[in-house]
């Protein structure tokens, strides 16, 4: 017990540089990515809009009979 043990530190151990890929990234693929999440949004909004009028106007035809 006359050694103190050593600790290895983040900062204590060498810098390695990992080199990472160069990846490019195509404009029309993420415009057309963009498009299809968008036009997926528009069809749900579409749809609960319909789903909103049909039960109003089914409601109104009810509470006029």
């Amino acid at each position: 017990m006359s050694e103190t043990p050593k600790f290895i530190n983040e900062a204590d151990k060498p810098f390695k540089a990992e080199e990472i890929p160069e990846r490019r990234v195509d404009i029309n693929v993420l415009k057309a990515r963009a498009k299809a999440t968008q036009d997926k949004e528009n069809i749900k909004n579409s749809i609960i809009i319909i789903l909103i009028l049909i039960s109003l106007g089914v409601s109104g035809i009810y509470l006029s009979i």
